[in-house]
């Protein structure tokens, strides 16, 4: 809710139907927004939302910034007046987010993840959503709490997660972060619901201290995507987005270079990559 409209202070002032209409035209997406326009006619054709209902320019309307299709799937009429009021009925907005959660796989009574330490010389390879290992494992290979003591004793299955590379914070991330993933693929995202969860529940703060580096730009992104690819590590299409193909080639042109195998896409593999 914070993090997708600050609790609800900037929903979008863009009318929905003519947001999708016009994206529909768009080739590159022209079927995924087309749905999206059916599915909006068909909840305004059903009173479910307002027919002047206003959004984001990608269609995505009210406190969570829902989809149509999400809307019609997930959304929930709480109480009972014939409508599903995302932006200004909290029993419905809450309803419809919970319901969307727990249909994608939230565990309800359990954490999302938490801070952690990694000793040096980790194998940092193993820092991928897609290695996954007991908590009691992670402990085994030296993995701590944020503020180095034993892990609990677990056998829920966790990711390590290097947001910054092997020099800024740590994570293991259980299921629930998974969850969050398919509400939204960025890793920063789920990273960010989860903290602020922690925060709005009392926990402290972060203990490591974010790296500081300049931030990449989308042609920063698509350089290191071009080189990569032309250096033989499969990055895809450059498109200026850092997603799992993108990190993929990274580790193997860190593994081939003898370098830390964390798959971060950030401002040192740019310039490693401008020096060649």
């Amino acid at each position: 809710w914070g993090l997708e409209t600050n609790y609800g202070s900037n929903t979008g002032n863009l009318n929905l139907v003519r947001s999708l209409a016009t994206l529909s035209f768009d080739e590159r997406r022209s079927a995924f927004f087309t749905t999206q326009l059916l599915a909006l006619l068909k909840l305004i054709d059903d009173n479910k939302i307002p027919s002047d209902a206003q959004g984001s320019w990608a269609g995505a309307m009210g406190n969570v910034q829902f989809m149509p299709t999400n809307v019609a799937a997930y959304g929930v009429d709480a109480d009972g007046n014939g409508e599903i009021g995302l932006w200004d009925n909290k029993a419905d907005i809450f309803a419809s987010a919970a319901n969307f959660l727990q249909k994608i796989g939230w565990h309800r009574g359990e954490r999302w993840g938490r801070e952690v330490t990694i000793p040096l010389n980790f194998e940092y390879q193993l820092a991928n959503l897609s290695t996954k290992k007991t908590v009691n494992e992670w402990q085994a290979l030296g993995v701590r709490t944020a503020t180095d003591e034993d892990l609990p004793d677990s056998t829920m299955k966790a990711s390590l997660v290097l947001p910054m590379g092997y020099n800024g914070p740590a994570f293991l991330a259980y299921r629930n972060f998974h969850a969050i993933l398919r509400w939204n693929r960025s890793i920063l995202y789920a990273l960010s619901v989860g903290h602020l969860s922690d925060r709005l529940a009392g926990t402290s703060a972060l203990v490591a201290k974010p790296i500081t580096e300049p931030s990449l730009s989308r042609d920063d992104i698509k350089f290191i995507q071009t080189s990569l690819n032309h250096l033989g590590f499969d990055a895809g299409e450059p498109d200026g987005i850092s997603g799992p193909k993108t990190r993929g080639a990274t580790r193997q042109y860190q593994r081939d270079n003898n370098l830390p195998i964390d798959g971060y896409v950030g401002y040192q593999l740019l310039q490693q990559l401008q020096a060649l």
